[in-house]
This record gives structure tokens, sequence and C-alpha cells, in this order.
């Protein structure tokens, strides 16, 4: 992350706590863990909570285009300082909630960088239906978290008939993580 980058993310964390939840800027080898099954070949991409575009360059070193990439940000300096440095790159400034209603369809994977176990479980569950109307077959929904448990509530996890995998713990992250890559069953 480029010092500029970090003094953004520093200055809207202190401004906008309630946007900016994390500690830090999301590592270098998490990002690349959420973008490690991506495939240039299988089409669009959605990001959720783009922040200033660490896991976007993973999803873009993955060989997605930048016009197959499909980023939703709230914060308006965030989504400034994307479209600076990714050109090409779809930004929306939007809730993440409203993801089903982006003029894409079919995409191959949802990659997140949201806090979603902090949000409330209405709040979730209109990401992840977002989600399941948005995916292709077969397609996930990454996410990672800092604690032992998926980070998707039981009951949105019930309710939209969802499994996973999960990584490994990425200790170089602060803090540590592991990613959940959740999808539908039939």
């Amino acid at each position: 992350m480029a010092t500029s980058d970090l003094a953004l993310f520093m200055g809207q964390l202190f401004r906008k706590p309630h946007q900016v939840v994390a500690l830090a800027p999301s590592s270098r080898g998490l990002c690349a863990e959420m973008a490690a099954e991506l495939d240039p070949v299988k089409g669009a991409v959605i990001e959720l909570g783009a922040g200033t575009g660490n896991i976007t360059r993973a999803i873009l070193d993955a060989g997605i285009a930048p016009e197959n990439c499909h980023s939703i940000e709230m914060n308006p300096d965030f989504c400034d300082r994307l479209r600076a440095n990714f050109p090409g790159l779809n930004v929306y400034q939007m809730s993440a909630g409203d993801c089903g209603t982006l003029p894409v369809d079919n995409v191959q994977a949802v990659v997140s960088g949201l806090p979603l176990l902090s949000m409330p479980t209405e709040l979730q569950r209109d990401i992840m239906t977002g989600f399941a109307q948005k995916v292709a077959p077969g397609g996930d929904y990454v996410q990672f978290t800092y604690g032992p448990k998926p980070p998707v509530t039981k009951i949105v996890r019930d309710e939209l008939n969802l499994t996973w995998r999960k990584s490994g713990k990425i200790w170089w992250n602060v803090p540590p993580a592991r990613v959940y890559r959740f999808s539908q069953t039939a």
C-alpha cells in the first residue's frame, strides 16, 4: 500500500469510524488469498467494501480486467481514490446491501472486504441475497474474518442454503485472518 493510501485510510478511520472499522488495511497475503480462485475467463467480479484498493489490486493481479471488476464503496474519498488509481474500474458509491441492483449478472464471485459480522442480520441478509442474485451457478462469496466462526450468521446461512470452505490462517495480516468461500447448494 502506498504511503498516500495509508494516510487516506488512517484519516478516514478517524474521521468516519462508522464507515471504516478495520484496524489496518488488508495485507498483501490476505488479498492474494481472497483473489486466489478468480479466473479471467469466468467473467466479472463484484467487490464489496473496496476501501483504498488493496483487494482490488489483487483482483486485477489475478487477471480480471478493470472493466470486469465492479467495486462497491460507500466512502466518497475512497471512491475517488479507486477511480484515480484503477482506470476502467467500475466504481459504485453505494451500500453493499444494494449489490443485487448492479447492472451485471452471472458474476464468478463476490469478493468482500466488509466487516460482515459487525453488521445487523438484515443487512447481512440483503448482501447475501444480492450475492445469490448476481453470481453464476457454482460461484462464490469470498469473505475474510478475524474470528473462529463463519463470517455470515447462521440464520442467513440457513435461509440461503450456504456451504463454505475456509483457508488456513493468514498470520501476517493485522490481526490474523482466514478466508471463507461460501456457495449455494441446490
